[in-house]
């Protein structure tokens, strides 16, 4: 069992912008914590938490990493979060498995584009929060700028309960609010007013101190955590990671004075039955509950699965139940996260942290929990990936490996998703932008030895007419014995758009027996899906065969199938025929200065802007697009916006492409075509 109980639990993520000094913190505090012996480096490849191949090659976070170390009685799991927003599944998971998130800020640099995403996401998900303000050793820092800066963006809320001691080269240490040191002669203003700030965040001392009692430090500090909790307080920190300067102070709050599992509000689930809210209470006497909130594919151990414990105790001897798939599993082990080298463990009480393996079963999102009380957790909110790229495997080898292993890589990643596309036959990935599907292709071949060959996805366009016409064909052969006949007179006609290929029998007085004619739909109905013009499949046409002969003795199904083909391919030629391409709704949100260049490149790609709107600080705009021009669009935003821009797309319809760009199409098929009969 553990040493500790679920009051003593503090589960806290690091996140924020990339470069912010989330992993040189961590491994401070284990060190600091003497969880480790030896303190950790990046740059070395020696962190505890940058531990995969490409992140020491990267030298920067790309998975979520957990370890654990203790103070001052306090269990304190620490979540590290990458800060590129390329991978912020990762930061998402960590968010909805902690109390509290602590927002990492460079003192040098201030507040960047990824900072404010998981500080909204943070918000909407309904963990406590807490601003760190690093790097203050570094030669451009500016606490002043930096806490200005916070404030305008996030609110009043923020309030300093350290100062520092110079910045830069001078950075020596920081001073408490609660201590009786008195604060830096420049901040002294600061000080005064965060310390009256500190008096609100509990109605009794405020009453207190209106009425001229001056809360003391104790009374503050009793009252912190459930402020934090409530959000009523956002604490600034400030510290050098580097420098080991301020990482003491940064350690003991975390311990004292965030909040425990049993300070913030139950996590409330569902009765899968009743689909009715129901709780479970964070005590390990309450039936078992908990979430999968990271998975990870490995060849070795087939699959770790990282649970937050909700309710009641998990323990290795038991089989874990999914409530997803109604089953029970024996797990492989149980195990206390830290970094690569997880601990072995017996027990998991409730608000605490363990990784189970090979557990297949188990997917990012997953309810475990007693089958005799089962409970239902929502799954998280992840943005749908937008970059995408077709992909086939290098080998034979590699095609017998590929689909298992894709389907492992998607488990494990929620912001990782492939599909076959209908349209186009081919197998496409896809994910948050071009690096996220590099680290995934490069894991494809680490992990699983499958080697992949990209190229951009081909737009599933479709061919239709936008006339009618009629076609004939006398399919007639004689080659010795009996001899092939059939012949076949047939319209088009356009159909209402979505409404697919319609087939119609109009033959009269037997010009063409009933047998023959389910061939002739089969020859027109094949080359449909063939394409006529360009090699697209056809939709929205209406075939009506209304005459026709046929030979007694030569007349066969054949005949007819191939009849039936060459009259629809003579009549869809001479219909207007023209290509479909999908158009896509568009939802981009970006800072309002922005909008102006966006608009216009809209306008440019073919863009029909349907709205505007505000929010917050930040523009909406919707509007249709042409698929095939948004197909690098990820990168061009990001370029555009400095990476402050997102957008999101769903499927709309199909228009008639313009004739200039269906003509390209058309000839570049053409071509294809040749070299291929060549």
């Amino acid at each position: 069992m553990a040493k500790y109980d679920t009051k003593d639990i503090r589960n806290v993520a690091f996140v924020g912008h990339s470069d912010s000094g989330k992993t040189t913190l961590a491994d401070a505090l284990l060190f600091r914590g003497k969880a480790v012996g030896r303190l950790g480096s990046i740059e070395e490849g020696t962190s505890v938490f940058d531990f995969e191949p490409e992140e020491k090659e990267r030298r920067t976070s790309i998975d979520l990493a957990l370890a654990s170390f203790n103070h001052l009685g306090r269990e304190i799991n620490l979540f590290d979060a990458p800060g590129y927003s390329d991978f912020i599944s990762e930061a998402i998971c960590a968010l909805n498995a902690v109390e509290t998130a602590v927002v990492c800020v460079d003192a040098g640099h201030g507040i960047k584009v990824n900072t404010r995403k998981v500080w909204d996401r943070a918000s909407r998900i309904g963990v406590a929060r807490m601003i760190l303000i690093n790097k203050m050793d570094h030669e451009n820092a500016d606490y002043a700028k930096v806490l200005t800066e916070i404030r305008e963006s996030f609110g009043r809320l923020c309030v300093p309960l350290v100062l520092p001691v110079g910045q830069g080269a001078a950075f020596k240490g920081v001073v408490s609010l609660m201590d009786k040191s008195d604060p830096p002669a420049d901040l002294a203003s600061l000080a005064a007013e965060s310390k009256e700030s500190l008096y609100e965040i509990d109605d009794t001392m405020m009453e207190e101190y209106l009425e001229g009692k001056v809360p003391t430090p104790e009374e503050i500090l009793k009252a912190l955590p459930k402020a934090i909790a409530d959000g009523r307080i956002v604490p600034v920190l400030c510290c050098s990671a580097k420098k080991d300067v301020g990482v003491t102070e940064v350690m003991d709050f975390l311990a004292k004075d965030l909040p425990s599992p049993l300070e913030v509000k139950t996590h409330n689930g569902i009765d899968p039955e009743k689909k009715e809210p129901i709780s479970r209470e964070p005590k390990a006497s309450a039936p078992l509950s908990g979430q999968v909130f990271k998975s990870v594919a490995d060849p070795f151990v087939h699959k770790l699965s990282y649970i937050r414990v909700y309710s009641g105790t998990l323990t290795h001897d038991v089989h874990v139940f999914n409530q997803r798939t109604g089953k029970a599993a024996r797990m492989g082990g149980m195990y206390k996260p830290f970094g690569k080298d997880p601990r072995p463990c017996t027990a998991a009480i409730a608000g605490d942290i363990v990784c189970v393996t090979k557990v297949d079963e188990l997917n990012t999102c997953d309810t475990v929990c007693d089958p005799a009380h089962v409970i239902h957790y929502p799954p998280y909110e992840f943005p749908t990936p937008m970059v995408s790229l077709a992909v086939e495997p290098k080998s034979k080898q590699d095609l017998a490996r590929m689909s298992e292993s894709v389907h492992k890589m998607a488990a494990s990643d929620p912001t990782f998703r492939f599909h076959r596309d209908v349209g186009t036959a081919e197998l496409v990935i896809s994910g948050m932008s071009t690096l996220h599907l590099d680290i995934v292709i490069h894991r494809l071949k680490r992990k699983f030895d499958v080697q992949l060959v990209t190229h951009p996805p081909k737009i599933a366009l479709k061919e239709t007419i936008l006339g009618q016409a009629e076609g004939h064909y006398k399919h007639k052969k004689q080659s010795g014995g009996r001899g092939q006949y059939g012949e076949v007179y047939l319209k088009v006609r356009p159909t209402t758009r979505g409404e697919g290929f319609k087939f119609t029998d109009s033959i009269t007085q037997g010009r063409i027996p009933q047998q023959f004619v389910p061939p002739i739909e089969k020859g027109v109905r094949e080359t449909c899906d063939r394409g006529v013009i360009a090699g697209y499949p056809v939709v929205d046409v209406e075939v009506e065969v209304f005459d026709g002969s046929y030979h007694d003795v030569d007349s066969g199904p054949e005949s007819f199938k191939l009849a039936g083909s060459k009259a629809f391919k003579e009549a869809f030629k001479a219909a207007k025929p023209a290509l479909l391409e999908p158009i896509v709704n568009i939802e981009i949100v970006v800072p309002a200065q922005h909008m102006g260049h966006l608009t216009g490149d809209l306008n440019s790609r073919r863009g029909r802007i349907q709205g505007m709107d505000a929010q917050g600080n930040l523009q909406v705009i919707r509007a249709q697009i042409p698929m095939k021009e948004i197909m690098t669009y990820s990168t061009d935003l990001h370029s555009a916006t400095g990476g402050e821009g997102s957008y999101s797309i769903e499927f709309s319809h199909y228009d008639p492409m313009p004739q200039r760009l269906a003509e390209e199409v058309i000839a570049k098929s053409t071509v294809h075509h040749k070299e291929e009969e060549e």
